[in-house]
């Protein structure tokens, strides 16, 4: 049996040389680079409808577009 989430849990993860805390919480995920104040937020439940998929493909798709 899984373990409810009613309060946040904090994690460090390190990746390609810079450390960030992720943030688990009833409310959905927060990650953030160790040291600075904002950083990216997805809601469970725009998590489960996709659309943070959406959001996802959307901006690599304009990322891929060629610069002016």
């Amino acid at each position: 049996m899984a373990t409810r989430l009613d309060k946040p849990i904090k994690r460090e993860l390190e990746i390609e040389g810079h450390t960030y805390t992720v943030t688990l919480a009833p409310d959905g995920v927060k990650v953030v680079e160790k040291g600075k104040r904002k950083g990216v937020s997805v809601s469970w439940q725009a998590f489960v409808s996709g659309d943070a998929a959406l959001a996802a493909e959307l901006r690599a798709s304009l990322d891929a577009l060629p610069a002016k």
